[in-house]
C-alpha cells in the first residue's frame, strides 16, 4: 500500500551554521521539514528511517558541510541480551511500576523535566521550555507518540520517556529523570524497558537517535548491541 503523501512534495529548509553540541570546534547545519498532523506519522515512518530525527513537529536530519560523525543508531531487539550490568540496572529498578499513559501533558511531568534539566543541562536551550512548549511537545504533534511513566511503590513519578510508535519499533524522542535517583541508571534502564516494550509487541527495532562515535556523552547508545548505524550503504551492524 502506497503513503497517503509524496516525499517529493516536501519542502525542506536548511539552517544557518552553529556550534556542534557533540565535537568541540566544529559548527552543525540542520536540513528540516514540518509534520502535517494528516500524515505526521507516515512521513515520521518514512524518515526516521532514511536518518531523520522528530522535535515536537519538525523532523530533521544533520547536513554539515564538512562532518558526517552523526549516525542514526537502532537496537536490533531479536539479538539483544543484557549484559551483567544491565542486568543490575533491571534488578536495581525492579521495585519501579511502568505504565503507559495517554499522550497528554501534565505539570507533574512538566517539573520533572524541569529539574532534570537544570541537574543534567543548566543553560541548555530546553530550560527555557514553558508548559506550553512542553504541552505542544507531548499533546501537538504529527505523530503515534507515547508517554511511559515510571513511580515507586508510594506513587512518585521520577522518571519519564517519550516514544513514537513506527511500522517496525519505537523510536525515543526524550526521555528524563528525577537527579536524586543517578544511583538507579534509569536513562539506561529506560532503554532497557522499551526493549522489553518491543520485544512483547513484536517490534524489531529501537531507533535511539544519533550516535556520535568521538562524543563521551553519546557512547552510551553503543552499549546496547547487537545494533545498527545508518550509512551510505544503508543500515549496517555496527561491529
Amino acid at each position: 500500500m502506497s503513503h497517503p503523501f509524496d516525499p517529493n512534495r516536501l519542502q525542506f529548509y536548511l539552517t544557518i551554521p552553529s556550534p556542534c553540541p557533540y565535537l568541540p570546534d566544529r559548527m552543525e547545519r540542520k536540513i528540516f521539514t514540518q509534520l502535517d498532523p494528516l500524515d505526521g506519522p507516515h512521513l515520521n515512518n518514512y524518515l526516521t528511517h532514511a536518518g531523520f530525527r522528530r522535535s515536537q513537529n519538525v523532523i530533521y536530519r544533520p547536513a554539515c558541510e564538512s562532518c558526517r560523525e552523526c549516525r542514526s543508531l537502532r537496537i536490533i531487539v531479536d539479538g539483544f541480551t543484557p549484559n551483567q550490568s544491565f542486568r543490575r540496572t533491571i534488578t536495581r529498578n525492579a521495585d519501579l511500576i511502568g505504565m503507559q499513559t495517554e499522550p497528554i501533558a501534565t505539570t507533574e511531568q512538566f517539573d520533572l523535566m524541569q529539574q532534570y534539566l537544570n541537574h543534567r543541562h543548566p543553560g541548555g536551550g530546553m530550560t527555557e521550555m514553558d508548559f506550553q512548549r512542553y504541552e505542544m511537545m507531548v499533546e501537538d504533534c504529527a505523530s503515534e507518540t507515547e508517554i511511559i511513566e515510571y513511580r515507586t511503590p508510594k506513587g512518585h513519578l521520577i522518571a519519564c520517556v517519550l516514544a513514537d510508535r513506527l511500522m517496525d519499533g519505537l523510536s525515543l524522542v526524550y526521555s528524563f529523570f528525577a537527579p536524586e535517583h543517578a544511583k538507579r541508571s534509569l536513562g539506561n534502564y529506560m532503554i532497557l524497558d522499551q526493549i522489553r516494550r518491543c520485544a512483547n509487541d513484536n517490534l524489531p527495532h529501537l531507533y535511539l537517535g544519533y550516535w556520535v562515535p568521538d562524543s563521551p556523552k553519546m557512547q552510551y547508545k553503543s552499549r546496547f548491541r547487537p545494533c545498527e548505524t545508518l550509512g551510505h550503504r544503508g543500515w549496517q551492524k555496527l561491529s
